[in-house]
């Protein structure tokens, strides 16, 4: 099984944004058996809450399901997820700092993917928490999900 995280600042609004978006897709591709999605925030602030209403409403409006609760990056987290995803830079520093050069899974930033794609020259997926652009957030999302889905099945053969 193919294990893959995404992680964000406090995981209520674009981690299980990816989350939800991904798995959709897994789903749709019939790898559901093969694949397994989750979210985790590098902070802890918001640890049990439901994704952010801007993240629900984007997700709904969709067609997307989701009913993850956040959760806190975890040190099991680094050896048991094969793709460990940040969102942005700081993200992606806290979880290296975290892993202290130690991880079992590839520590990337999200997009990645897409720009290596040539689907965005976007290097980050910026925080709608504080401008509310949950719209585009879900347009970046959406397509570094299908470039992520596109290597991970190229990468296993799926």
């Amino acid at each position: 099984m193919i294990k893959v995280l995404f992680v964000c600042l406090g995981n209520i609004c674009r981690s299980p944004m990816a989350d939800a978006i991904f798995q959709q897709q897994v789903k749709e591709a019939g790898l559901g058996t093969k694949i397994m999605v989750d979210s985790a925030g590098t902070g802890s602030w918001h640890v049990g809450e439901k994704a952010h209403q801007g993240t629900r409403a984007v997700l709904k409006k969709n067609n997307i399901p989701y009913n993850g609760r956040a959760r806190q990056l975890t040190q099991r987290d680094l050896s048991d997820f094969d793709y460990i995803l940040a969102m942005d830079e700081s993200n992606l520093a806290n979880i290296q700092q975290m892993a202290g050069g130690e991880s079992d899974g590839e520590i990337a930033l999200f997009l990645d993917y897409a720009n290596a794609a040539g689907l965005s020259h976007v290097k980050v997926v910026p925080d709608p928490y504080y401008d509310g652009r949950f719209n585009s957030v879900y347009e970046l999302v959406e397509t570094g999900s299908r470039a992520l889905l596109d290597h991970i099945r190229k990468e296993h053969n799926l």
